[in-house]
């Protein structure tokens, strides 16, 4: 892992706007039969440079002594989270390699309209023996809250890793399944999401019935996923060993929005409201900018693997080349993978997951 930058001051809330990276209500069959690997690469065909991601004086570090706005990916920071009471609940599969629990763990944040506490529900899959096994938690994509179920989005990565020795935990997030509701998670830009991941973590770590190695820990996101494990590696530097970022949302919160929010009438209540409090990304750049997590990369200090589909028509490729050169000008450790493949992963799941756990093994994990 590459050396420790120093911290930029200040923070609060992040999390992704965008409707996750799927253009329906549900993420795209990611349960599906795999079908064999195709070829993969580690870089694609030459194309323009990434777009530029120019400053804005309200993107700066606050002045000592000042807090940053709550609603913002450094408000998220400023933040102190813990995360406890991993509890195990009922067997849902045990096999010859894992058992699979639903479980619950509590998220807590210090905000600055004081603490918060939800219970969130998520899946947990623990390798048969005695451990201590290195652990990954799994931040799925984009599924509309109201049909969500509990483990939804990341079953087969969830197996996948668990049958070769990763306790894996599946977030379900606020406002998702068995978990509490924040009535307000929308118009602060889905921050929680990021906050429940980082919790995750530190609940594992915390837990005596999960024999978790607590220095090999990585994080795993698909799709909208992807961007919320983005914002917790900015907010939290230090958390983890390693991330994987598949097949993700833009790093910049105004690109999501016109990508999946602004032309779905699904969401035109939403967007009235964010309108209304914040102002549109035209209307309130900077605030936009705040609520993503490209301009804080230069906090980020694990090594990140990027792997994205070359026909991914839901999360653009352009959008992880973007991505994958702004980690790179930060000073972050990142590499790109490109597989012949859609969003969702088929043909290529197989190879894009040995690749994942090759990367988090060459990390320690």
């Amino acid at each position: 892992m590459r050396r420790r930058r120093s911290l930029v001051a200040a923070a609060v809330a992040l999390s992704l706007l965008g409707a996750g990276c799927s253009s329906a209500t549900d993420e795209p069959d990611a349960d599906a039969p795999v079908a064999p690997a195709l070829t993969t690469e580690s870089s694609s065909p030459p194309v323009p440079p990434a777009e530029p991601s120019p400053p804005e004086a309200s993107d700066a570090a606050p002045q000592e002594g000042e807090a940053a706005p709550e609603v913002s990916v450094l408000g998220l920071a400023e933040q102190r989270h813990r995360g406890d009471r991993l509890r195990l609940g009922a067997i849902r599969e045990d096999n010859a390699s894992y058992t699979s629990y639903d479980v619950t763990y509590r998220s807590r944040s210090s905000t600055q309209d004081g603490p918060e506490s939800y219970t969130i529900s998520g899946v947990l899959n623990v390798p048969k023996g005695r451990g201590p096994f290195p652990a990954v938690v799994l931040a799925h994509g984009y599924i509309d809250p109201a049909v969500y179920v509990r483990g939804q989005g990341m079953t087969r990565e969830r197996g996948y890793l668990a049958s070769r020795g990763y306790v894996a935990l599946h977030v379900d997030y606020r406002n998702h399944a068995e978990s509490d509701d924040d009535p307000d998670y929308q118009l602060r830009m889905r921050l929680g999401y990021s906050a429940d991941v980082i919790n995750a973590v530190k609940a594992l770590r915390g837990s005596t019935d999960v024999p978790v190695a607590d220095e090999r820990v990585a994080l795993f996101g698909r799709s909208m996923g992807g961007g919320v494990v983005l914002k917790a590696l900015a907010a939290e530097p230090g958390l983890v060993q390693a991330a994987a970022p598949w097949a993700s949302v833009s790093s910049l919160e105004a690109q999501n929005f016109d990508q999946f929010q602004r032309s779905d009438p699904a969401d035109d209540d939403r967007t009235a409201a964010l309108a209304r409090r914040w102002g549109l990304p035209e209307d309130s750049p900077a605030f936009w900018r705040r609520n993503s997590s490209r301009p804080y990369f230069d906090r980020i200090t694990e090594p990140v693997l990027m792997v994205h589909g070359r026909l991914d028509d839901t999360c653009p490729p352009a959008w992880a080349r973007a991505t994958h050169q702004a980690l790179v000008d930060a000073g972050v450790d990142s590499a790109l993978e490109w597989y012949d493949d859609g969003h969702a992963f088929g043909p290529a799941f197989n190879a894009a997951m040995d690749r994942t756990i090759a990367f988090f093994r060459a990390q320690g994990v």
